[in-house]
Order: structure tokens, then sequence, then C-alpha cells
């Protein structure tokens, strides 16, 4: 399967009411499990999370049906490209070494 660099992908910052580190890292793995989800970060201390996912292949509604045991809130959204992921995942050695080839 091949994704163009074009694709828009949604990000999800929560808040989460009812959560601890070791159902936060149980619900982390059970996410990025799936294909349809391309980042999560659930952190269980501060009960916050970012969720990069797609959007058109899961609704949103499915993706917070997941969530719903840890009492999520949407603090903000945003959209991003794929290629918009791909450069901000990148680390700062990676970015430098293509600005100079």
């Amino acid at each position: 399967m091949t994704v163009g660099l074009e694709k828009k992908l949604t990000k999800l910052v929560l808040r989460f009411g009812s959560i601890d580190p070791e159902r936060a890292a149980a619900k982390q793995y059970e996410l990025l499990k799936d294909t349809r989800v391309w980042r999560a970060f659930l952190n269980g201390y501060a009960k916050n999370g970012v969720i990069i996912f797609d959007e058109e292949a899961m609704p949103r509604g499915e993706l917070l049906e997941k969530l719903k045991e840890l009492e999520p809130e949407v603090v903000r959204e945003e959209r991003l490209t794929v290629q918009e992921l791909i450069e901000s995942s990148a680390s700062w050695n990676n970015i430098l070494g293509n600005m100079e080839s």
C-alpha cells in the first residue's frame, strides 16, 4: 500500500479525565497496532496525549469510542499532510543533512 505525501491526516491533542500510566501505555499500544493510527502518545502522568490518524479510514467517533474509558476531551485539532508529519519527525541531523546536499 502506498500513500501520497499530500494525504491529509488529523492530529488531536487530548486531555484525559481518568487515566494512569499503566492504562495509558496499554491504550497507546492498542492504538498503535491499528494501521489507521499514524502516531499516538498518551501520558498517564500529565493526563494528556496526541494522536495522529487517518480520519478517512477511521472516523473520529470510532477513535473517541476506543478512548471512552479514559474520558477524553479534545483540546486542539490540526490537519497535516504525510509530508509534514515526516518532516516534523525527522531529527535535526537529518534536516540539516538534507539542506547541505
